[in-house]
């Protein structure tokens, strides 16, 4: 058992390393950053969706920027778009769960705003559906996906595609690239 412990651990390690060797996806992981510092600072919220462990990890990054990650500071407007259980279950059941996420995008995004989609095929129904719809809105679609982007890539304004087809590898990948977003966006916003 210890060996496949460490063999797993091992396992993450390795897709970690790839993405610090690639210049391309570490220089996109920055770029996403300054997008979302100025939507930020424009005024703009960031609102995050995704199923399952992605739910999860999107509901957890949206805590750091609306509540805090390293700084004392003033709230950032950014929310999780499955948190409200009636809402979702609602729409889901009078106009089924392909649509859950698109329609809340439609009715609360605003130009400039972010949507951050993960999904680690990039081929989730709901997720590109809200993704056409923020495009529509004129907002701006960043995508966290495992290695090839999906159908999502097509729609991603920036794409940060985790060089892995190991969904759990995957995973754990987006949650160290969204924490070095929050770490970088809030140390831009609030340098004193």
């Amino acid at each position: 058992m210890q060996q496949v412990i460490k063999d797993i651990i091992k396992a993450s390690i390795d897709v970690k390393q790839s993405i610090l060797t690639d210049e391309q996806l570490v220089g996109t992981i920055g770029e996403v950053t300054a997008l979302v510092a100025k939507a930020f600072a424009n005024g703009n919220k960031v609102l995050f969706c995704g199923n399952g462990g992605s739910a999860a990890d999107a509901q957890h990054l949206a805590a750091e920027f609306s509540g805090r990650f390293y700084t004392d500071r003033d709230p950032l407007p950014s929310e999780a778009l499955h948190c409200n259980s009636s809402y979702m279950t609602a729409v889901a059941n009078d106009y089924g769960y392909d649509v859950v996420y698109s329609r809340i995008v439609k009715g609360t995004g605003k130009p400039g705003d972010v949507l951050v989609s993960l999904s680690t095929s990039g081929n989730s129904v709901n997720i590109i559906k809200a993704m056409e719809q923020a495009k529509e809105l004129g907002m701006i679609n960043v995508g966290l996906t495992g290695e090839t982007g999906g159908k999502m890539k097509a729609l991603c304004d920036k794409l940060i595609n985790v060089p892995s087809k190991d969904t759990p590898r995957i995973q754990e990948s987006h949650i160290m690239i969204g924490h070095i977003i929050c770490q970088l966006v809030e140390q831009e916003l609030f340098k004193n």
